[in-house]
């Protein structure tokens, strides 16, 4: 398991536009599609709450219409401003709720391999979404109509969107199974998935 920070206390946070405007495709895309699913996920985890999703609708609003534009145009201030101020409304869903699935399935992968934690929720949010559409569907219908844009081609427009496309050998698929049912975010889903169930959905996006 590849290691990373988690012994930051941070009194403030800086959103700086102008550090953003030279940012290549994969991690902008990446990074957005992190907060992204700390809107969503914010809406059913097991901590949800009123003030959290205010935000997580705010974020997956902001998201889903400037994303693309940032895309297009990656050095308009504008769309990078608001894509951020999405990213700061995702912050504040996870700070005031928590993680789900798609948070464990990314953290498995990308703590086995290093991979870009953008990256891997790009992947992973998209069959989250489906499995949690069946245990919380109004949570998953109103994220859906906030982002009113398809999840999947917003994912896309990172240029991966498979695992296999990562390195991740198939072979290597039960073994992460086990390891994302394990996480915290799969334990506060509203029905956690069983290493078989995972498997599944990992598969689905190999």
């Amino acid at each position: 398991m590849r290691g990373g920070g988690a012994g930051a206390h941070p009194t403030g946070i800086v959103y700086e536009v102008e550090l953003t405007l030279d940012l290549p495709r994969e991690p902008t895309v990446g990074t957005a599609m992190n907060a992204l699913a700390h809107c969503a996920e914010a809406l059913y985890v097991e901590g949800h709450n009123e003030a959290a999703d205010e935000h997580a609708l705010a974020g997956a609003q902001l998201i889903g219409e400037w994303l693309p534009r940032v895309v297009d145009a990656p050095h308009d201030r504008e769309a990078r401003t608001e894509l951020l101020r999405g990213a700061c409304h995702g912050g504040a869903a996870l700070g005031g709720s928590g993680l789900a699935l798609a948070h464990a399935l990314a953290q498995a992968v990308g703590g086995r391999y290093g991979f870009p934690h953008g990256t891997l929720n790009a992947i992973c949010l998209p069959p989250a979404l489906r499995w949690n559409e069946q245990w919380a569907p109004e949570a998953v219908a109103r994220f859906r109509a906030a982002c009113a844009r398809d999840v999947e081609e917003l994912a896309a427009l990172g240029g991966i969107t498979r695992l296999r496309d990562l390195g991740v050998p198939e072979a290597d698929l039960p073994e992460l199974a086990a390891a994302a049912a394990d996480r915290a975010g799969n334990r506060a889903n509203p029905r956690p998935a069983t290493a078989p169930e995972i498997e599944e959905l990992l598969r689905s996006v190999w």
